[in-house]
């Protein structure tokens, strides 16, 4: 079994780490009058989460960026989601085959005990999946009607009226959530928990992410930073827009040691509260 060292809070010890983030109980910390959002991100010490590829022009993860600790912790992630917002780019990574579609818990081999897990706390067997885009050009993995997953479709009030209305006569709830064609981060998590969704978990990117810092309703942050450099000169990090500010605040809460990441490149798995929910 695959230990790590948690370093902070208490005193250094070694863990498992299966279970380390099922432990926390995320599934349990929100209500729908104000759902618990949560974010994971893996980046590389250099702050690099995704780099340019030129000859596709789509984004595409470094190589030695991820590893199978790495993914196990992000699946315990989602399998305490009811819900999960993601994004039309990674429906169109999907779909050109450049990225994995994980949008199911416990269908992989190494993750059927996630599926127990979510059946013995009370979830449905699938989290409902939530797709922000603001141009509305995606096709739906077939898997999400495979597995009976709730779909819904995010959008600004300026997207295009004719395509949201394709989506709704195809059988999906449009959200419009913010005046532009962008999505807001505060519009959507209200009108999720109007849904009746606790606990709410970004499988995005940056804007999703920056959105839902910015109109102050992330409650946690989940990063993985594997110990290494990447370089490029056209990336992607955690934060793309505007200073923050304030709300760019973060304190620590845990901290763990992960000694044989990708490649054998040690990696830290923190754990950050925004101090502005305080």
């Amino acid at each position: 079994m695959a230990t790590i060292h948690r370093l902070y809070p208490g005193r250094p010890q070694e863990v498992a780490l299966e279970g380390t983030y099922l432990a926390h109980r995320v599934h349990e910390l929100g209500t729908p009058a104000s759902p618990f959002v949560y974010a994971n991100f893996v980046c590389s010490l250099d702050g690099r989460i995704a780099l340019h590829d030129p000859i596709t022009g789509a984004s595409r993860l470094p190589e030695g960026l991820t590893s199978g600790h790495d993914f196990r912790l992000l699946m315990e992630l989602q399998a305490q989601a009811d819900c999960v917002i993601t994004h039309a780019g990674y429906m169109r990574a999907i779909e050109a085959g450049r990225l994995d579609d994980i949008l199911q818990v416990g269908i992989r081999q190494e993750a059927r005990d996630l599926a127990e897990w979510r059946r013995d706390n009370g979830l449905s067997p699938q989290p409902a999946i939530v797709i922000a885009s603001g141009s509305l050009d995606f096709t739906i993995p077939a898997s999400l009607a495979q597995h009976g997953q709730r779909v819904f479709i995010a959008a600004g009030k300026a997207s295009l009226p004719d395509k949201a209305q394709r989506f709704r006569e195809q059988g999906y709830e449009v959200i419009i959530a913010g005046e532009d064609k962008s999505v807001v981060g505060g519009p959507l998590t209200r009108a999720l928990g109007e849904r009746g969704f606790r606990s709410l978990f970004l499988l995005a990117g940056p804007r999703m992410l920056e959105t839902m810092l910015r109109d102050g309703v992330l409650s946690r942050l989940y990063l993985t930073m594997v110990h290494r450099l990447i370089g490029g000169q056209v990336f992607h990090s955690l934060i793309g827009g505007p200073e923050l500010g304030s709300a760019g605040r973060l304190r620590l809460s845990s901290l763990f040691f992960d000694p044989a990441g990708a490649e054998h490149v040690g990696q830290w798995f923190a754990q950050f509260e925004p101090i502005n929910r305080e």
